[in-house]
């Protein structure tokens, strides 16, 4: 069986130490965020991804996207092309946003198969925001879901496909926003919604435009 933290009323310090130890070591995490729960481990590790691919068993066509802990660190990973892309940035995130940015040519290519941009997020909780912070790596942020099953606000939806297949579930009670992150992409100079989650394309405009 996996272990399961309990980080509804609060983030423990040991077992933060913990998990950031089961990341650097190639281990996978359920953790929640404010949109739904997220399955993910070291994004620069290829074992890890593969696991990933592996346990959710989503096609290796699909990229997977990454979260990270700030703006700053969103440049090391990706390029900032343009100034829309530089204002959804500042405006949304941290938040249930992923922005499509074109990938550094360093970065490993597992994630995004043959594709030459990468999904990237900061999100706004605060048990992934310490998890981010304190093992200082970027971390695959796929919904914990099997591909094609939806994905959940609450751990106990989540268990049954994952438990002892993954190393840890934290469980953060429910996740406030019921729904995906929004994904965007600029395209010839315009904001281009590829998935609607809570951040509509009015939302976006009214912020940026």
């Amino acid at each position: 069986m996996s272990k399961i933290y309990d980080w509804k009323n609060v983030i423990k310090d040991n077992e933060l130490d913990e998990i950031v130890d089961i990341i650097k070591k190639d281990g996978i995490i359920v953790f929640p965020t404010e949109t739904v729960y997220g399955i993910g481990g070291n994004a620069l590790s290829e074992n890890v991804i593969k696991k990933i691919y592996n346990i959710k068993k989503r096609p290796q066509e699909k990229a997977l996207s990454i979260l990270v802990k700030s703006k700053e660190e969103i440049q090391k990973y990706a390029y900032i092309n343009n100034k829309l892309e530089e204002k959804i940035i500042d405006n949304f995130m941290p938040g249930p946003i992923t922005i499509i940015l074109e990938k550094r040519k360093d970065k490993t290519s597992l994630l995004t198969g043959d594709d030459d941009t990468i999904g990237i997020r900061i999100p706004d909780n605060i048990i992934i925001g310490k998890i981010l912070e304190r093992c200082n790596l970027p971390v695959v942020g796929s919904s914990a879901n099997i591909s094609g099953k939806p994905s959940s606000i609450k751990l106990e939806d989540i268990k049954p496909d994952f438990d002892g297949i993954v190393d840890v579930f934290i469980d953060g009670g429910e996740c406030i926003q019921n729904v995906s992150s929004t994904i965007v992409k600029v395209v010839d100079g315009k904001v281009k919604i590829l998935r609607e989650g809570s951040i509509s394309i009015n939302d976006i405009n009214r912020r940026i435009m």
